[in-house]
């Protein structure tokens, strides 16, 4: 393991990693970035190195794409000196693969419920012979709506087998899963009782909806910020926020989830080789992207459920490293903050705000896709006015000569 850095471990696979050899079902709940994916991914290497080949003998479900890419790829670096092979199944891309990573018997496969289960109705897929399974971010499962969908998938698993089962919180459905699914597990309880990781530095600004494209830019001025995932609530918003840094000047791409697969995994890529400074996304992201060195994650929208907030800013400052998180709280996003401050059982002093530019008046501008914000609207000008280019388009464009066609433009 020394090659890929690995020096001690952390807390969660000190816990995890002598019980899951041993044989027993293991319940975990760590925080994002404290190193799950080694507290499961080495032993289900080390015990299947001696099984025989040409079955698929462990399943891992994810929640999102980008989970599964991920863990996929930490396992198949923890496999590099062994026979064990690894797939990953997921949506977005083609079955033919995916089918033939069964057929195969890839040893470990890492999957998302809603591609495995399509996998299942055509008859692709075969897990009748799987011996450990693994449930990782089952909170975000939940979240999603995919719990139903992971009870039809135990329903054609053996009953016989290990099962590791790990989950950032767990509230009480996610309890009655793991009864459901655990036979006297080992708990490993690793994750804080409130906020986010120890080394994350969180900065807080008032702002208004506004002028939060302004802020970004002017702390994108200071070069300490060298790269940075900021979060928003919509897709839509992610396109036009990417977009105004891309005007700035400033290298920018995107993620969510009307992307491709495989623009999402070249934005990610390219993210990581250091091609684009921000990379903005939805809550898609917050749990399954693994960055070196992440050094800032900037939530442009306050989320709306408190444990998203320590999900995203768990982006950074992961494996014990240090981070800062900031986050942009317009007037109609307090009331989602004040429940972010009771979790953290703290409230978070708002840093001095720099010097913007006044909000400039456009005909119709929207604080679009934030739940319970005001539409805001430029005054009308007076009935009897004179009209102008911006209050009269129509005449604007009746005064634009006619094209060499003779043609109206």
């Amino acid at each position: 393991m020394h090659d890929l850095g690995f020096t001690e471990p952390t807390p969660v696979q000190s816990a995890a990693i002598p019980p899951a050899l041993a044989g027993r079902d293991v319940l975990g709940s760590a925080a994002t970035g404290s190193g799950k994916s080694a507290a499961f991914g080495l032993p289900l290497v080390q015990m299947l190195m001696d099984m025989p080949r040409g079955t698929t003998r462990a399943l891992i479900l994810a929640p999102t794409r980008e989970l599964a890419a991920q863990i996929t790829a930490h396992l198949t670096a923890f496999a590099k000196h062994t026979n064990v092979k690894v797939a990953a199944v997921y949506g977005g891309v083609g079955f033919g693969q995916q089918a033939a990573a069964f057929k195969r018997g890839t040893d470990i496969i890492v999957a998302t419920p809603g591609r495995l289960l399509d996998h299942l109705a055509q008859k692709t897929a075969s897990l009748d012979n799987i011996s450990f399974l693994v449930i990782d971010e089952a909170d975000r499962m939940l979240d999603m709506g995919f719990l139903p969908t992971v009870r039809r998938i135990l329903r054609v698993l053996p009953t016989k087998r290990q099962t590791l089962f790990f989950s950032a919180t767990i509230p009480p459905e996610i309890a009655a899963l793991s009864k459901d699914m655990l036979q006297n597990p080992q708990r490993v309880d690793l994750a804080p009782a409130k906020g986010p990781a120890v080394g994350i530095t969180q900065t807080v600004y008032s702002v208004g909806q506004m002028q939060k494209n302004d802020l970004l830019t002017e702390l994108l001025k200071d070069n300490d910020i060298f790269s940075a995932i900021v979060f928003t609530r919509t897709k839509a918003r992610a396109n036009r926020l990417a977009a105004h840094l891309l005007k700035q000047d400033i290298p920018a791409d995107r993620i969510h989830g009307d992307r491709s697969q495989a623009q999402r995994t070249r934005a990610l890529q390219d993210f990581k080789r250091g091609k684009f400074r921000v990379l903005v996304a939805t809550d898609i992201a917050a749990r399954g992207i693994d960055i070196a060195e992440l050094g800032h994650v900037i939530n442009f929208d306050v989320p709306m459920v408190p444990e998203d907030y320590v999900h995203r800013v768990g982006r950074t400052a992961r494996a014990s490293a240090t981070g800062d998180a900031i986050t942009f709280v317009a007037a109609d996003e307090e009331k989602y903050f004040a429940q972010i401050e009771k979790t953290l059982g703290k409230r978070l002093d708002r840093s001095k705000t720099p010097a913007l530019p006044p909000v400039t008046q456009n005909p119709v501008r929207y604080t679009d896709d934030v739940p319970g914000a005001q539409r805001q609207r430029s005054p009308r000008p007076p009935r009897n006015a004179p009209a102008t280019a911006s209050s009269s388009p129509r005449r604007e464009f009746r005064s634009l000569p006619p094209s060499k066609s003779g043609r109206p433009r």
